[in-house]
């Protein structure tokens, strides 16, 4: 009962990790990364589809986003999405694709996406401390209804802050990973 609480747990710490690692990626650092659209859909065929879904993204050039839609139709709405969209970039198209020039971050630019990289990490740890929280939870009320011992109760809560902790860690690495890649001129 106690290892599938904490198997639980450690399942939904991961889950946790890996939606902070797709967060990470979809921001922009100043250099061209296809990820950076993921977060874009565009109005197409009566529905949003994900621009992943209508287009090859490519970056050719460090600097250049390259989005080849496969039915040319489409460019005008991938066009019209990636101008709503939050990356306040200007699309280029040629009639075939659509170039995305990423422009150099400026300091304050930098610092503001730093920001940001901290508070997405900052609401990261609270997941994990609160999928934390929750299995402890568990475990009391195991151990109030008398289904497990008070030794047993304190070495899985232990078991459980040592997981938490090696979460946490790994979520200050990538923070810091990401604030190193976004001051690199």
């Amino acid at each position: 009962m106690i290892k599938e609480i904490i198997s639980i747990a450690d399942e939904k710490m991961n889950k946790t990790i890996s939606v902070l690692k797709h967060e990470f990626a979809s921001m922009k650092a100043g250099r061209a990364n296809p990820t950076m659209l993921d977060r874009i859909h565009v109005e197409c065929y009566g529905s949003l589809m994900p621009l992943s879904q209508l287009a090859n993204i490519s970056a050719p050039e460090p600097r250049v986003l390259l989005i080849q839609p496969w039915d040319k139709s489409s460019l005008k709405d991938v066009e019209k999405a990636i101008l709503k969209s939050d990356l306040g970039l200007n699309p280029s198209n040629d009639g075939t694709a659509i170039r995305l020039i990423i422009p150099e971050l400026t300091e304050e630019t930098r610092r503001n996406i730093i920001k940001t990289v901290k508070k997405t990490g900052e609401d990261g740890k609270v997941a994990i401390r609160s999928i934390r929280r929750d299995a402890n939870d568990k475990i009391k009320a195991l151990k109030k209804n008398n289904e497990i011992t008070e030794d047993e109760a304190k070495k899985s809560e232990d078991i459980m802050q040592k997981e938490t902790d090696r979460f946490i860690k790994e979520i200050d690495k990538l923070i810091d990973t990401k604030e190193k890649e976004i001051m690199v001129v």
